[in-house]
């Protein structure tokens, strides 16, 4: 007996127990209509050659995504008055986030207001009842100004309608906007508090996507490439993602490379400082005959596969030897050849019908 015979023979004793069944004998609970094949969910593929992906598990920890990340900080020594927002909001581009009042901020307002005015009477007047130097002189004071109040942190609605309200709004405050979209996941200050430039008052994260930074040996993580699909398990769920870049340093401390991956978040399940099991695909140079894992059933704890029999509709179990599953694939070693068609969804449909033969049960 040669090793290529073992998964039929294998399969005998389980053959012979069927037809040994009086249920079995009166009719094949293999042999289906179209509707019961369609009812079973049995769609027919063939055996084929494809080159099977290798999966390295890793452990991961969620991070904010950094390229949707903003930092909100005023760029001139201010003063809070008064919180917009909140620890959780969810805000839009454009929304006052904080009131902030500035020495600096009350004396470019007012040379704005004057400046403009000046430039409004001398424009009335027109190029040719003015010097050239009046002329830009005026115009260059009220350029000078609002771009000093923009550089501030103001937008241009806020200047629009501070020239507009005249010197009554010359007053020094103004509001902190935010630069976009995003949930405000960091405001650690105080009303009344004195806020130097360039120190952060809040962060917005678009947490519409999120990073995982998984950490591997150096030589798994040679084998990762950007772009490599990952899937990521957290909460009894599975997110897909990819790899974005691999880490070229390794960690001094660990010895572990960092590989980022970013996983889409739309549906908010994923958070920052949580812990996550990333499963990253790692293309083979292997090519063997494979089926998806689902194709795979026992039957007298014997690895099997269903392939399409002689008569329409006809189904046949074949013992087969199985290798490795990766990435939802199968490998067969031995049992079918490339070509045969076989079961690839509703092979456990098709062993509750042997079960239910044997057991004498329509």
């Amino acid at each position: 007996m040669t090793l290529r015979q073992t998964p039929r023979i294998l399969l005998l004793p389980l053959l012979a127990l069927m037809a040994a069944s009086p249920a079995f004998a009166a009719t094949n609970p293999l042999l289906l209509d179209p509707a019961a094949i369609k009812a079973a969910g049995i769609v027919v593929d063939t055996l084929a050659v494809r080159t099977v992906s290798d999966q390295v598990k890793a452990p991961g920890e969620v991070k904010v995504d950094a390229y949707n990340t903003v930092l909100v900080s005023p760029r001139v020594a201010s003063q809070v008055i008064a919180r917009k927002a909140k620890l959780g909001d969810i805000v839009t581009a454009g929304t006052p986030l904080v009131v902030l009042s500035s020495v600096e901020v009350a004396e470019t307002q007012g040379q704005l207001i004057v400046a403009s005015q000046d430039w409004q009477r001398v424009a009335s007047l027109g190029a040719q009842a003015v010097s050239a130097r009046r002329y830009n002189e005026a115009l260059v004071q009220r350029d000078q100004a609002r771009a000093k109040l923009k550089a501030y942190g103001l937008s241009d609605g806020q200047i629009a309608r501070l020239i507009k309200r005249g010197s009554s709004a010359a007053d020094g405050s103004f509001e902190l906007l935010a630069p976009s979209a995003g949930r405000v996941t960091t405001d650690d200050f105080l009303v009344g508090e004195r806020i130097e430039p360039g120190r952060p008052l809040f962060t917005l994260v678009s947490e519409s996507s999120v990073w995982v930074e998984a950490r591997l040996a150096p030589a798994v993580a040679a084998q990762v490439n950007e772009g490599d699909a990952v899937t990521v398990v957290a909460h009894g769920a599975e997110l897909p993602g990819k790899v974005l870049q691999r880490s070229h340093q390794t960690d001094e401390k660990t010895r572990t490379v960092a590989v980022r991956i970013q996983v889409p978040n739309a549906s908010d399940q994923l958070h920052a400082g949580e812990l996550v099991e990333s499963r990253i695909a790692i293309a083979s140079t292997s090519r063997h005959l494979a089926v998806p894992a689902e194709a795979v059933v026992l039957l007298q704890n014997q690895a099997t596969v269903f392939v399409r029999g002689k008569a329409p509709g006809e189904f046949e179990p074949v013992a087969v030897e199985v290798g490795d599953t990766r990435g939802g694939w199968t490998a067969i070693k031995q049992g079918i050849s490339a070509g045969v068609p076989y079961v690839r969804q509703g092979a456990f449909a098709l062993k509750a019908r042997i079960l239910r033969s044997q057991l004498g049960e329509d």
